[in-house]
């Protein structure tokens, strides 16, 4: 494995619970695979790009089965770049707390910019096909409640079947997710026991990756 990237969309730095789940992910990532690069993309730090109405266009002729080129094609570059970034690495580790049921705002823009047809997908006879395959992805969450699959609140959880779905649609379909929860409904005690459950799934998901 040469290559993951780091999808970051938790804004809160140090004190975030996501991170420091991903962190102990990271750490035994790196005792695995040590000439691994690690490329960090922090989307509160490095947004993506606007959907502007050339990129909208760009996206339209795509469907239709053209190619860009002149100003829809200039208004591509910066997709493009991103796309280009996502395609290069052999695996992915994503950051992510939930939002109000879903993902971040940031993070959703991001997914609007890369998976694109002709790159990440594109239309068959047989219907549309994910063109990235045979790599891995682990998502590393937290929330404030808990949604797990015995909870009265996993009907909410709106986060994990989303992102399974988009990038399964993309052909990324090998997905772990380690979920820190609940984070805040519980009371302290309860989070910090939940945070270290998480951070040694998280450590256990790397040694296996």
């Amino acid at each position: 494995m040469r290559k993951l990237l780091h999808i970051v969309a938790a804004p809160r730095g140090e004190e975030s619970r996501t991170l420091k789940v991903a962190s102990a992910f990271l750490e035994g990532f790196r005792e695995k695979y040590p000439d691994c690069e690690i490329d960090e993309l922090n989307l509160f730090a490095e947004p993506p790009p606007p959907l502007t109405l050339g990129v909208i266009g760009g996206k339209y002729v795509l469907l239709g089965g053209g190619d860009l080129s002149g100003e829809l094609k200039d208004a591509w570059k910066d997709v493009e770049r991103h796309i280009e970034r996502f395609l290069a690495a052999d695996a992915y580790l994503i950051s992510t707390p939930m939002w109000n049921f879903s993902i971040p705002f940031v993070l959703k823009h991001y997914i609007d910019v890369i998976v694109q047809p002709k790159y990440l997908f594109r239309y068959t006879e047989a219907g549309p096909e994910g063109l990235v395959k045979g790599k891995k992805m682990v998502v590393v969450t937290s929330r404030g409640g808990d949604y797990g699959p015995d909870s009265p609140a996993h009907a909410y959880d709106y986060q994990e079947p989303y992102l399974r779905t988009i990038f399964g649609y993309a052909g990324i379909t090998d997905i772990t997710f380690v979920n820190a929860q609940p984070m805040d409904a519980m009371g302290p005690d309860v989070a910090r026991e939940r945070l270290a459950a998480a951070k040694e799934k998280a450590r256990q998901t790397a040694s296996e990756f």
